[in-house]
């Protein structure tokens, strides 16, 4: 029987060789972990570079002062309400801007155009081309609120109301970004 000794040099080998791939699979590990958190920072990076170019589309669209006010998108079983608000009642002045700016978009909507939201948000947003085709079967009722004003979508086409709601998804996300009037 060939029992291992202390001059067998095939079994010290073997572990130093262990050693060595455990350190490269260490590493390989340590580049890979590095290079993601590379491309997740330049990631982020661009996607605050959106975000800014983003807010800065805002508020060349919406007169009204972003961070005085909550923008949100409440989806119903036919479809939606769009409110915006400002967070103090005695804010005459953005209540007004806020009242103009939905009755103004709720009139275009009903026509079919989305080019406020496009000039914000891009051509790209989720669920707005089925919602400018679909224009003559989606209604849009603007109401006037205390502290600013809603847009209440109502719609009978299930498809139809599966956009909006998908666009009302991405119209969060998108408000939801500091300086955008994010609400919930």
């Amino acid at each position: 029987m060939n029992t291992p000794t202390s001059t067998d040099s095939s079994r010290p080998l073997r572990r130093k060789g262990h050693r060595w791939w455990l350190a490269g699979v260490v590493a390989a590990l340590v580049l890979a972990a590095g290079s993601i958190g590379y491309g997740m920072a330049t990631g982020h990076q661009a996607a605050n570079g959106e975000a800014q170019a983003m807010v800065a589309h805002a508020v060349q669209v919406m007169p009204f002062d972003l961070n005085a006010t909550t923008h949100t998108f409440t989806k119903t079983p036919d479809g939606g309400v769009e409110q915006i608000v400002a967070h103090s009642s005695g804010d005459e002045h953005n209540v007004t801007l806020i009242q103009q700016h939905l009755s103004r978009e709720a009139d275009q909507f009903a026509q079919g155009n989305y080019s406020d939201p496009v000039a914000i948000h891009g051509t790209a947003m989720p669920g707005l081309q089925e919602l400018q085709a679909g224009a003559s079967r989606m209604q849009s009722h603007y109401e006037q609120l205390p502290t600013g004003a809603k847009i209440t979508f109502t719609s009978g086409d299930t498809a139809l109301v599966a956009a909006l709601h998908t666009w009302f998804e991405a119209q969060t996300m998108d408000h939801s970004m500091p300086g955008m009037g994010g609400g919930n």
